[in-house]
């Protein structure tokens, strides 16, 4: 099952909403935070009562961070490719598929064709419709490849866990929760084949260690002996991934 991202409302401040800065309300929230996400996107997290005064004397207490975080994602970001993609590369198994415009009416729909190749069904001028059929068939193929690798390293690593999920996190690439679930994000799809096992045997000790302690990462190291160098990869692992799975969509030249 694909989690998706939680719906985005617009800032107060019109000046913020043109820029791109949003807001969300969470019930989970206990104050308000802020991201900054590789693209430069700004989200200010709030917890479900924040009046709009406090927003935004968060906001302006914290912008000229906020500012200066933005220009170094924006200076690091790659340029978005255009869309829709003509192909779409997983270097996590070294799939490359190639995107067909079957044509056709109604809402657009993903067609996998023999191997490696995707009919769009449809009308692709439908261009959010189609990227939100993109992002199920990315969840859908995530779980495929993904969950399967997830059970070889737990059974290496003679661990556990209670279930499995990919979501498509902005932040995040996984978690392991007190109760064992473990979330995978589906754009690990796109990074090398050791840096997706590393991922996987930095969650997994995280059934025994819900902590960053020196027994946790001694666990990590016996089965991921350069786990340092892989998670500096890990960490511009952003860079590698295609602008459209979270919805910045250009016109295809």
């Amino acid at each position: 099952m694909l989690d998706t991202a939680s719906p985005q409302l617009p800032l107060w401040s019109d000046r913020d909403t043109v820029d791109g800065w949003t807001i969300r309300h969470s019930r989970r929230a206990r104050r308000l935070t802020v991201r900054v996400f590789h693209t430069g996107r700004v989200e200010i997290v709030a917890p479900a009562r924040s009046s709009p005064r406090a927003v935004q004397l968060f906001i302006e207490r914290h912008r000229n961070w906020i500012e200066r975080k933005r220009q170094e994602a924006r200076r690091n970001s790659p340029p978005p490719e255009a869309f829709p993609p003509q192909l779409t590369s997983f270097s996590a198994d070294g799939e490359v598929w190639r995107v067909h415009i079957a044509g056709g009416t109604g809402r657009p729909r993903i067609v996998p064709s023999g191997r490696e190749l995707l009919c769009v069904e449809g009308d692709a001028t439908e261009r959010r419709a189609l990227n939100a059929a993109l992002i199920r068939w990315l969840g859908e193929r995530a779980v495929e490849i993904l969950v399967p690798e997830l059970d070889r390293c737990a059974r290496e690593l003679n661990t556990t866990y209670r279930r499995a999920l990919i979501r498509r996190q902005r932040t995040r690439w996984g978690s392991c929760s007190a109760r064992g679930t473990i979330s995978l994000n589906c754009c690990l799809l796109f990074q090398r084949p050791e840096v997706v096992r590393y991922l996987l045997s930095h969650e997994l000790p995280h059934t025994r260690h819900m902590n960053h302690s020196e027994r946790f990462w001694q666990h990590v190291g016996r089965f991921c002996p350069e786990y340092r160098r892989l998670d500096r990869e890990l960490l511009d692992g952003w860079r590698r991934v295609p602008s459209w799975v979270f919805g910045d969509l250009r016109d295809a030249s």
